[in-house]
């Protein structure tokens, strides 16, 4: 069994004000995603980012993932709760984010960003699917570090104990996902990226990181505990594994649509 590494989830004490691993986790993950954006997107053919543009796609992105996360999250985990505690829903530092109601957010704000600056919709989420393993890496790290989102119940050597996860060693599963979601995804979406001509065809980044991440979750789902509030779904999915489903329709979808739009 590994030993939990306890760490403090306030990095920095500044007087009253804690910075947060979790807060560094995201700014990071923005500003790499921003940087590698504007690399990527000069091989773009035409490219779709001026300056202009390029200094405001965070701007846009940011407070989709937010309102788009903690709204998912008030939708699709806890409505029940929410309904009866309405005033608690702006209270997002209490906690509860979902990736997929961010996405659905960033979604919904990337429309709005590419009819503002006339910019193709899917020549901007072909730019955000390269990026977007990086915050989804330093995400998952910090939930480890917060000691959160923990695993099932192990006999595995790679088990630890997690606080609030009783006593018994549970799955890192906060690490397999920053693996698989992150690193592994990252890897792929790139080497896709600037080793072939992925960039011209206008949803077939988007389409390839909708199916990774689809595989990647629901493969972190197996060994993931689900929410206490929620459990299991009928047939042993849990809600991240029904949520992704979508996810891999919608990839395929994208992937031959430009083959077949080439082709015509």
């Amino acid at each position: 069994m590994l030993v939990y590494p306890h760490i403090d989830p306030v990095a920095l004490q500044i007087g009253p004000i804690a910075i947060r691993w979790y807060a560094l986790a995201y700014l990071t993950g923005v500003l790499t995603g921003w940087w590698l954006i504007g690399k990527l997107s000069d091989k773009q053919i035409p490219p779709v980012l001026n300056k202009q543009a390029f200094d405001d796609i965070m701007v846009y992105a940011i407070l989709g993932i937010i309102l788009g996360g903690r709204l998912g999250y008030v939708l699709f985990y806890k409505p029940g709760y929410y309904m009866n505690n309405p005033l608690e829903i702006a209270m997002i530092w209490h906690g509860g984010m979902s990736f997929h109601g961010g996405l659905i957010g960033m979604a919904l704000a990337m429309l709005l960003f590419s009819h503002l600056y006339n910019i193709t919709f899917l020549a901007i989420t072909d730019l955000l699917a390269v990026a977007a393993p990086i915050g989804l890496f330093c995400g998952r790290v910090a939930n480890f570090v917060n000691g959160e989102l923990y695993g099932r119940v192990t006999a595995s050597p790679l088990g630890m104990v997690f606080p609030g996860g009783g006593d018994l060693p549970r799955h890192p599963s906060q690490l397999y996902e920053a693996g698989l979601e992150g690193l592994l995804l990252f890897m792929v979406m790139l080497a896709i990226a600037l080793g072939t001509r992925a960039l011209w065809r206008r949803g077939l980044l988007t389409g390839i990181f909708l199916i990774g991440y689809c595989a990647a979750r629901s493969t972190a789902e197996l060994f993931r505990e689900p929410d206490s509030f929620i459990g299991f779904l009928p047939g042993g999915i849990t809600m991240g594994q029904l949520l992704s489903a979508p996810m891999l329709l919608l990839g395929l979808y994208l992937i031959v649509r430009p083959c077949r739009s080439k082709s015509s």
